[in-house]
């Protein structure tokens, strides 16, 4: 089987002094290759092909062979790394608590491991007979959810 930690040697040197960042390496049992990248920006399919060229022409089939897929950190998919969480600072994103409560919210900062939500929910307010609406700041830890996702909107 081919080794992870070469692949992502691989991968980590032709990042190097590039946007993009590595979300995630893994490797099946029968030598199936899947790296996801991703970029502030998006991901260009271009990239992806020159990337793995990049990771092929390393790579020695003669030796072990291998199937290779590029491609980017789907859209919708839950947050792997500190960076994904960085690029959507701002933008709608769902989280599942570690208790399994979802949270539909913005994401307002990061801060290391740690990010703060911003959520409308319905308050009682002193004086007023019903809840008022407002904004209520959830913090979190990135290793106490089971996951953050970005929320995909078509408004």
């Amino acid at each position: 089987m081919i080794d992870k930690n070469i692949v992502k040697t691989i991968v980590e040197e032709w990042l190097k002094d590039k946007e993009y960042f590595l979300v995630d390496v893994e490797i099946s049992s029968d030598n199936k290759i899947v790296v996801e990248i991703d970029h502030a920006d998006g991901v260009w399919i271009e990239d992806c092909v020159e990337l793995s060229r990049f990771i092929e022409d390393r790579l020695n089939r003669d030796e072990e062979d291998f199937e290779l897929e590029v491609g980017s950190a789907g859209l919708g998919q839950p947050f792997k790394v500190e960076q994904q969480y960085h690029n959507f600072v701002g933008k709608e994103v769902e989280v599942l608590t570690a208790d399994g409560v979802k949270l539909k919210g913005v994401l307002k900062s990061v801060d290391g491991r740690r990010f703060t939500v911003t959520v409308k929910e319905k308050v009682k307010v002193e004086g007023k007979k019903r809840p008022v609406l407002e904004d209520v700041d959830h913090d979190f830890s990135m290793d106490e959810v089971k996951y953050t996702k970005y929320l995909i909107s078509f408004k």
